[in-house]
């Protein structure tokens, strides 16, 4: 069974508070919402989502724009309508902008040197370090796209956790 996460875009003014409202968001998939939207609302995060957590969490609780717990795993939760699921995560509009500019300013490679001792006992060790760093430099990059979009358009993120 391997851990994945789904992350949507969604108009700050037509999100709702709803578990089943918001279950119906990855009901549908990301074509058919791209079709609609013009834009592509979704990123999925695969196994690796909880320990690309691991790369944001070790950053300074200092560090420029500082919500760097919100990045992956974050977010209000919101309990689904089958509790034996985990909860969906919300952020809002505003929270997406601050992650956006944590995302746009943060250096990769420093948040790397900080998580990489605890990471890479689980990827191969030291001879993988190569294809492991940039493995999480991709989904980095891919969630700072994700987030800069989302913020753009003013829009909330929902987060899905789901196991398969």
């Amino acid at each position: 069974m391997s851990t994945y996460l789904r992350l949507r875009a969604v108009p700050a003014p037509a999100l709702r508070n709803s578990p089943a409202w918001l279950e119906r968001l990855f009901a549908s998939d990301a074509e058919s919402l791209q079709h609609r939207a013009g834009r592509c609302p979704e990123e999925v995060l695969d196994v690796c989502c909880p320990n690309q957590e691991r790369i944001y969490a070790g950053a300074p609780p200092d560090a420029p724009g500082g919500p760097q717990a919100q990045v992956v795993l974050g977010g209000r939760p919101v309990l689904r309508t089958d509790r034996r699921e985990p909860p969906l995560l919300v952020l809002t509009a505003a929270q997406t902008r601050r992650v956006a500019g944590f995302l746009e300013r943060s250096d990769f490679d420093a948040l790397w040197d900080l998580a990489r001792d605890r990471l890479l006992p689980g990827y191969g060790g030291t001879t993988a370090e190569p294809e492991t760093s940039r493995a999480f430099a991709m989904t980095h990059l891919e969630l700072r796209a994700f987030y800069a979009h989302a913020a753009q358009w003013g829009e909330a993120v929902v987060k899905c956790p789901s196991q398969a």
